[in-house]
């Protein structure tokens, strides 16, 4: 079972991550600033699961955003609250090539299921209460 991270350990984590002088990486082919659909250019073997932002014993996070102003899910803008829909639903990822961070999480409906990421930046990380 991956390690829960609350809003303080995964802004740590985050930037600690952007300390490091990432190297050119093909995880960085396809821009996932804001949410995507998982490109098929980036090899999930590249990826390790380092955490969580899903808490364990939550029968059903909510599906509550927060998302300010005008911006949109789909938002490269849009903060990252780690108590909201989509990412109290998140798994934390790591490309162990560039030890850059990503946040992914499956979402489900009807008939489709699709793997979404977006990449962490800790300047949008914001510890929003419910």
């Amino acid at each position: 079972m991956p390690q829960y991270l609350d809003a303080a350990a995964f802004i740590e984590l985050a930037q600690r991550a952007e300390q490091t002088q990432a190297p050119v990486c093909v995880c960085t082919k396809t821009p996932l600033d804001g949410w995507q659909t998982q490109p098929l250019s980036l090899d999930e073997r590249q990826l390790e699961q380092i955490g969580t932002l899903a808490l364990q014993d939550e029968a059903e996070p909510t599906f509550a955003e927060h998302l300010p102003g005008n911006l949109g899910y789909w938002s490269e803008e849009a903060p990252i609250a780690p108590r909201h829909f989509p990412y109290n639903r998140c798994g934390v990822w790591k490309c162990t090539q560039c030890g850059r961070l990503y946040l992914r999480y499956t979402e489900g409906g009807g008939y489709f299921v699709d793997q979404r990421i977006r990449a962490v930046k800790a300047a949008l990380i914001e510890d929003v209460p419910l």
